[in-house]
């Protein structure tokens, strides 16, 4: 069995890549990646030593995806991954890379006759109405009330029923509407094709920045300096989100490929759960006790185009379907990403430490 990961050097694509590769016996994995992330290169001789093919191609050009040659299975995990994209500038590579991309990959998976595992996003729900919930502050978060619940959300989270009317910014707009290409070339063509519309993912090899990858950004500045800023609501750093460990995601998409015929069709939220849930303010907690260093976090209290006040994934269909559920704690993931940063820290450090600038907001997305 062959396996084309897309995006296969960026954190989540390569750390799928290594997972499977290791973890499947026959198989072939074959990590397709443009490197115009910083740190994306890092994750080539990670590839090499797993196994992993790698091939330096882009989605928005077909001829790159058919020099990867033919495959059994596409697991696209490329993305322009930031939340932020085109608000201030030009949205061309965000929809050419999430929507575009998506096309020349179904394209090839048509062609080859091969299943799809398509990565989206909690995104594509809209943020009017993530801003609508009848959010409480509960000491240093923001939370739905225990008795609460509405169309599609409860104090467990958001399913797939959640209202979908309403703008989402041009990242979300891109993955939804390559959500529905993929049902089009399901229906018309037979590609099989399962999309999870994961939540925040994080863990070791996450090259986090202010617009994405907030867990180990916010981990790295306590770990080797800079500033910080809560941005938003307040500026009190309450806004609260659910984080996956990427090797919950791996132990996931293993269940899936062995189960691609039967769950075919499916789109499933994916994410940590209300137990892995944290807030801005209580994630600078649990990183100074790990680090013993206090950070003097600025404030911002204006909310920003994309910026919303929570999300949490209910994973109750997933786990229904499947069995999956999260193994890994949030607690766990701190750990793993702290012995990461200190174990690497020759190779990270030049990219993950703060410029000598004015404090950094960073936002929850």
């Amino acid at each position: 069995m062959r396996i084309l990961i897309t995006g296969g050097a960026g954190f989540v694509g390569s750390s799928l890549a290594t997972a499977l590769q290791r973890g499947l016996p026959d198989v072939q994995v074959c990590a397709l990646d443009n490197l115009r992330r910083r740190g994306s290169e890092l994750a080539l001789a990670r590839l090499a030593s797993a196994g992993v093919e790698f091939v330096h191609g882009d989605v928005r050009a077909p001829e790159d995806l058919a020099a990867a040659g033919g495959f059994d299975l596409l697991v696209d995990c490329s993305a322009e991954p930031s939340v932020h994209a085109g608000y201030r500038d030009d949205p061309s590579y965000v929809v050419h890379t999430n929507l575009t991309g998506t096309v020349h990959c179904l394209e090839a998976a048509r062609r080859s006759g091969a299943g799809v595992i398509f990565l989206s996003s909690s995104r594509v729900y809209p943020i009017p109405g993530l801003r609508a919930l009848p959010l409480e502050r509960r000491a240093q978060r923001l939370d739905i009330p225990d008795e609460a619940s509405g169309q599609g959300w409860s104090a467990r989270g958001l399913t797939t029923d959640f209202p979908l009317p309403g703008f989402r910014s041009m990242y979300g707009a891109t993955k939804l509407a390559s959500e529905l290409l993929i049902e089009e070339y399901r229906a018309m063509y037979g590609v099989r094709a399962i999309v999870n519309r994961c939540g925040v993912l994080s863990g070791p090899w996450q090259m986090g920045k202010v617009d994405q990858g907030f867990v180990v950004l916010w981990a790295a500045r306590h770990a080797y300096g800079g500033t910080l800023a809560y941005t938003g609501f307040g500026g009190d750093g309450l806004q609260l989100r659910d984080v996956l460990h990427v090797d919950d995601l791996a132990d996931l998409i293993r269940i899936q490929i062995a189960g691609l015929d039967r769950l075919s069709g499916g789109v499933f939220n994916v994410g940590g759960g209300h137990e892995r849930t944290v807030s801005l303010a209580e994630l600078t907690a649990k990183c100074q006790a790990r680090t013993g260093t206090t950070i003097a976090v600025d404030a911002d209290p204006r909310t920003r185009d994309a910026d919303v006040p929570y999300y949490c994934t209910d994973n109750s269909a997933i786990t229904a379907a499947t069995g999956w559920r999260p193994r890994r704690s949030l607690d766990e993931l701190l750990d793993d990403v702290f012995a990461w940063l200190r174990a690497e820290r020759h190779l990270l450090e030049p990219i993950l430490r703060a410029p000598a600038a004015a404090p950094i907001p960073v936002r929850a997305s």
